[in-house]
């Protein structure tokens, strides 16, 4: 690992695995709730799963291409990368385990007790084979091998055990048995005593064998865990007869027999048992293959039940009002005179939700234009939406079909949008649609004036209660103009506009970001003060960190929050020592982007839906949207010091990508919890 660090920047994929090692941290931190630190494991093992689709399996297709893949690797060889990747994760795994492992101990002198088909009381065998004949037997897909037939496809991510039969008659009978989604992975026994009791369902199926292989004479069973990983990547047909969308839903399905790219096996197994399988599924000691434990996909933690033990989860926070701005009366009214700053979970979400139904009910709106990356399971955007279709309104959705692992949803609700007669549009070819923005035109005095809202984040009520994202309301009829510019190029890709407001990708991203870093460097070699303050989800294009370098080294001070992957190398002497960056990882996920530039003495204020990735830059549509109104900058201003005071949760990015906790001896401060209080008491003002 030590020589992927000796470069400029921080390998991507490494950078990627040390955030997940950030939420490990949570799991492993005792002053984080119990059940909390149950979840944090789940999060750390569902990051896992998705790392191994995608960027783990981008990298073996370099390898397996017989490229170096250097260039797109910062430096490192692909098979060298692949090797470093597979050491890390089978020392995080096994961290994890020990975590498990503490939180279970912990979880016992709380009277919650995880028991196995080993320690099951007698007073829970009839609730146990009740509850399997029940529910459990009638969704159970049980696989039998035989020596003369293939394996079924295994599923991308789905959990088997696999069972190894010594029959009476001798011989060995092995089998598979699916852990359904459509299971519970976690149930509930009758509480004893006051004490409450859990057995995964894996363990319920141990406990049930008999039931299960009673068709088969055997003197010996045994059942191990274990799941295989596919590569994420969508492959498009050419079938010219065929839309975009049936192209679409047959390359998801073809996901779930994709290339393998992981295979995770309980190391306890016996060598022939695993060796057997291993065959079967054509996996081979050049695959990354990863020992662990009793139990796979721990990414279920996310859903531990909470048990009624509240003091055993963080409080829930109650989404604030926004100051100003009533659910109760007019939207449209309200931005008329002022924008407004929805900073969500801090505030409530309904405010977007309020807006579209406005938009979809008011006879004066005529028009409705939305991007949509990722929906809610039951979205009441959509529904809004669709309403203002009946409604007689022309609304247009730019949809993005391929939101990674997010495709089916999407596809399901384009579907229903294009049965109302909502104009769709599937994206720009070659081009991901991941900006967040709506502009409605309402016919006002015989003329048409346009109210909308620009986002950091989906229009998605569920992760909203969970995502950091600011969405700013507006009407603006500068801003707006510019972005129904960005919808004018959805419908004529050929046609490349100007904006004189709003930053946009792929055409301007990048050579306006130059300029405005050009301007701070500028003023600090004019004597003047220069800073950047910046707010991301991950940082990696190689040509951004250069830049950032180079105003560093000019002396322009630099703040950096990054929640996710940092390849640059922050206080390097001579490269960054003007840069300093952290990252947070919390109760929510930090998902804001905000941009910064100190301007001599007038800042400049941008929200975001991109990140410093190439992709972002180069690849996909995003949007960067001004702040004009002075109260909102200062807001913006005010939460990012917020966050950047953080002592409690902050982590200090620096080459050893040690995720040292940035300790000082001024006042404890928790940016979530500090800018929960910062809304609460603008409330009272």
């Amino acid at each position: 690992m030590q020589n992927i660090l000796k470069n400029r920047y921080i390998n991507r994929e490494v950078s990627w695995l040390q955030f997940n090692a950030r939420v490990l941290q949570e799991a492993a931190d005792e002053n984080v709730p119990l059940i909390e630190r149950l979840r944090f494991l789940g999060i750390f093992s569902n990051n896992l799963d998705e790392f191994f689709k995608v960027r783990y399996a981008t990298v073996k297709r370099i390898e397996q291409a017989g490229k170096t893949g250097k260039s797109e690797l910062g430096g490192v060889r692909a098979s060298v990368l692949l090797e470093t990747i597979t050491k890390i994760v089978i020392k995080q795994q096994s961290e994890s385990l020990d975590i498990l492992d503490a939180i279970e101990n912990k979880l016992e002198d709380e009277n919650i007790y995880i028991i196995n088909e080993q320690q099951i009381d007698q007073r829970f065998h009839g609730f146990i084979k009740d509850y399997f004949i029940q529910k459990v037997s009638p969704a159970l897909v049980t696989i039998i091998l035989n020596d003369g037939v293939g394996l079924p496809n295994l599923k991308d991510s789905a959990a088997y055990l696999a069972i190894k039969m010594l029959l009476r008659t001798g011989g060995t009978q092995y089998a598979l048995i699916e852990i359904s989604k459509s299971m519970d992975r976690f149930v509930e026994l009758p509480s004893i005593d006051g004490n409450s009791y859990i057995i995964l369902i894996d363990d319920l199926l141990r406990y049930c064998m008999s039931d299960i292989f009673n068709i088969f004479e055997y003197s010996e069973i045994s059942a191990h865990m274990i799941k295989i990983t596919r590569d994420g990547e969508l492959d498009f047909e050419s079938d010219l007869s065929k839309s975009f969308i049936e192209k679409l839903a047959d390359s998801v399905k073809h996901r779930q027999i994709g290339e393998p790219v992981r295979f995770v096996y309980d190391k306890t197994i016996d060598e022939s048992t695993l060796q057997y399988l291993m065959d079967k599924m054509g996996i081979d000691s050049k695959d990354s293959i990863i020992p662990g434990g009793r139990y796979h996909n721990r990414r279920d933690y996310m859903g531990f039940p909470s048990l009624g033990r509240k003091d055993l989860l963080y409080d829930k926070i109650t989404p604030l009002p926004i100051k100003g701005l009533s659910l109760a009366g007019s939207i449209f009214a309200a931005i008329a005179h002022k924008d407004y700053l929805l900073y969500a979970p801090y505030h409530t979400f309904s405010y977007v939700v309020k807006f579209l139904r406005e938009a979809a009910l008011d006879p004066k709106v005529k028009t409705i234009k939305i991007t949509i990356y990722r929906l809610a399971e039951i979205s009441h955007v959509a529904s809004s939406l669709i309403n203002a279709a009946k409604n007689g309104k022309k609304v247009t959705v730019s949809i993005e079909l391929q939101a990674r692992f997010d495709e089916q949803a999407n596809i399901g609700y384009a579907e229903q949008m294009e049965q109302e007669g909502i104009n769709l549009i599937f994206g720009v070819q070659g081009l991901k649609v991941h900006s967040k923005m709506c502009v409605i035109e309402r016919m006002e005095d015989k003329r048409i004036v346009r109210y909308g809202f620009v986002s950091t984040g989906n229009f998605n009520e569920s992760t909203a209660r969970i995502y950091t994202d600011y969405t700013l309301f507006t009407a603006d009829q500068r801003v707006l103009k510019d972005i129904n510019k960005v919808f004018k190029f959805f419908e004529i890709n050929y046609k490349i506009y100007r904006y004189k407001h709003i930053i946009t990708s792929p055409h301007y991203t990048r050579s306006t970001l130059y300029k405005l870093i050009d301007r701070e460097i500028a003023h600090v070699k004019a004597g003047k003060e220069g800073f950047i303050q910046l707010k991301l989800n991950s940082i990696s294009s190689y040509t951004m960190v250069d830049k950032l370098y180079e105003a560093s080294r000019a002396g322009v001070k630099i703040k950096m929050i990054v929640r996710g992957i940092c390849c640059l190398i922050p206080g390097v002497k001579g490269m960054s020592e003007n840069i300093e960056a952290i990252s947070i990882v919390d109760k929510f996920l930090e998902h804001t982007r905000l941009f910064i530039f100190g301007n001599d003495g007038d800042p400049k204020v941008y929200i975001s839906s991109a990140d410093f990735m190439t992709r972002n830059i180069e690849n996909r549509v995003e949007v960067s949207c001004p702040i004009y109104d002075p109260e909102i900058k200062q807001e913006l201003i005010d939460t990012f010091n917020i966050c950047w005071n953080d002592n409690v949760k902050a982590r200090i990015f620096d080459e050893t990508q040690s995720n040292q906790y940035r300790k000082n001896d001024l006042p404890k401060s928790r940016a979530q919890f500090e800018t929960y209080e910062y809304y609460k008491k603008k409330l009272d003002r």
